[in-house]
């Protein structure tokens, strides 16, 4: 791999908010990590098939959208509505396959540790689980999509 192309992955790590970035190039296997621990509510899953390839790592990629910009501010329930984001920057799939129902829905209820949806990131499909409990009030991101880390995915009211 060229240390060129190494230093512009670094200095996209650097300038992002993602904290860990692999990139594998035939037999050269690069790992750049912000911090030494891993994220903690990412679950892997194996038996899901293969999902549309992403585009290459070093490109940037469009946030879902800005916290204050999710929705109109004129709906005084929103204020204790929470958020769920994106762990990772990837593709995120609303169904684990395009022929079945998704995760979850506008208006479905939602318990801790629940699918909402996946991120696949370097050919890996995460299943990204609740946090919390509630009911999802808005959808931001539409499926097969690119997210960035951080991206807030889901509102949900936790009454």
């Amino acid at each position: 791999m060229d240390l060129n192309k190494v230093r512009e992955l670094v200095k996209l790590v650097e300038e992002s908010r993602i904290d860990e970035l692999e990139v594998i190039d035939k037999d050269t296997t690069i790992r750049i990590q912000k911090h030494a621990t891993p994220s903690t509510h990412v679950a892997y899953a194996t038996t899901l098939p293969a999902a549309p390839a992403v585009a290459p790592a070093a490109a940037p990629l469009p946030a879902a959208a800005p916290a204050g910009s999710a929705a109109p501010a004129t709906n005084p329930e929103r204020a204790k509505w929470r958020e769920i984001r994106s762990p990772i920057v990837g593709t995120l799939y609303r169904a684990s396959s395009p022929d079945v129902p998704n995760f979850v829905n506008t208006g479905d209820v939602i318990k801790q540790g629940q699918t909402l949806c996946i991120i696949e990131a370097m050919k890996v499909m995460n299943e990204i689980e609740a946090e919390f409990g509630g009911v999802i009030k808005e959808i931001l991101v539409e499926n097969a999509t690119p997210v960035e880390a951080e991206a807030i995915l889901f509102l949900v009211d936790p009454a």
